[in-house]
């Protein structure tokens, strides 16, 4: 059962989160002390949170289509792209910093073992003070799945079982289930997470994704700026399966200006992600540690909305 709290709760209502986005892309990627000066920047400057993205591997010459893209090509159709391990890299700025929240965005969950998945993620949360996010999509990269020995075929329902097993392990001290793709029982999965759960925010563009959102999610992360019916059907999704559309937190990516913030907030948005390389496919809002220093001023004037 979804956690029924609204992310962040020990800060006060009405206020507008920031993150950066696809930390752990380019010349990030390639330069780890860089890395760990934008992220403590950025935690300096008030960012809430920092978000990394995820593929294990990229199979030249695949074949399956990019939704985000015209090109159907991840990165403009760039396949040998240096992408640390989301957790991996988490784990070591979480190591350099004290207080900004590390997430993915997304972490293809049916690509992982969910016991496995689960003990990393509790460790990692309970090792960093409770600050670790979890995005998770279903993924779309078909050679990727046969590369790892994944099943790409039912993903979808994978994925929603996945998740209730991971919370079955993070609620519980001794921990059972049985479902379709997964089986333990009385099972110990220590430590558990700090608040005896990670927040999982679900990705996607689509609407299965913002379904799966409001049916399981914690939060609701489109990979673009997602028409206003989509957000609403992830509400009315969470309200018709019983939960209160109000916990479902919604983040979106940062309009390039910055006059528009009150307008994402009037549409319901909880969180902006600010782009620090052209990864995502949008501007570069950011490009180094010095301007994600002085994006501060942006959060200092519409942090409070």
């Amino acid at each position: 059962m979804a956690t029924e709290r609204r992310l962040g709760a020990d800060v006060p209502g009405g206020i507008m989160k920031f993150g950066l986005r696809y930390c752990n892309t380019d010349k990030y990627a390639v330069d780890t002390a860089l890395g760990v000066e934008l992220v403590q920047a950025g935690e300096e400057a008030g960012f809430e949170s920092a978000w990394t993205v995820e593929h294990t591997v990229i199979p030249s010459g695949y074949e399956s289509v990019y939704p985000y893209s015209e090109s159907g090509k991840i990165a403009g159709g760039a396949e040998d792209l240096i992408l640390p391990d989301p957790l991996i890299w988490m784990a070591h700025m979480a190591g350099v910093t004290n207080k900004i929240k590390l997430g993915t965005a997304i972490l293809i969950l049916p690509q992982h073992s969910p016991v496995v998945c689960a003990a990393q993620v509790a460790t990692l949360d309970y090792m960093s003070g409770g600050r670790i996010l979890l995005g998770i999509g279903v993924g779309w990269l078909k050679e990727e799945f046969e590369a790892i020995g994944a099943p790409f075929e039912r993903r979808g329902p994978r994925t929603d079982e996945y998740v209730a097993a991971m919370r079955e392990l993070w609620a519980n001290d001794c921990a059972t289930f049985h479902g379709e793709f997964v089986h333990f029982t009385d099972t110990y999965c220590l430590p558990r997470p700090v608040s005896g759960a990670v927040p999982i925010i679900v990705g996607g563009d689509t609407d299965y994704a913002a379904r799966r959102a409001g049916r399981l999610g914690d939060g609701y992360f489109p990979a673009r700026d997602t028409p206003q019916e989509r957000i609403d059907l992830a509400r009315r999704t969470a309200e018709e399966c019983g939960r209160d559309p109000a916990v479902l937190e919604i983040t979106m990516p940062m309009p390039e200006d910055p006059d528009d913030v009150p307008k994402m907030k009037a549409r319901g948005v909880d969180r902006l992600v600010v782009p620090v390389t052209a990864m995502a496919g949008m501007p570069t809002l950011i490009d180094s540690p010095e301007t994600a220093l002085r994006f501060g001023d942006i959060i200092a004037k519409y942090a409070d909305l």
